[in-house]
């Protein structure tokens, strides 16, 4: 993985190269290899997953068909 540093500009250098990592999955990654996971949790963990994932791509799905109405954007009050 490589990240240019121009300018520099590190902190910028840095930002890119967490978001780099974080599309990797190795924040992730890292977390989940901090302590032993037992093979049979870790088969539930991947199936909650999975579930998790079905779901939200189904509810994308019936949103764009219109079977289900958009999520409404969320009132955020305006910056000074």
């Amino acid at each position: 993985m490589q990240v240019v540093v121009r300018d520099n500009n590190v902190d910028q250098a840095l930002r890119a190269l967490k978001k780099k990592l974080q599309r990797e999955g190795v924040f992730r990654e890292m977390k989940l290899r901090n302590y032993y996971e037992k093979p049979s949790e870790k088969k539930a963990r991947q199936k909650a997953e999975a579930v998790r994932r079905a779901r939200k791509l189904a509810r994308k799905r019936a949103q764009r068909e219109g079977g289900l109405p958009a999520p409404a954007a969320a009132a955020r009050p305006a910056r000074a």
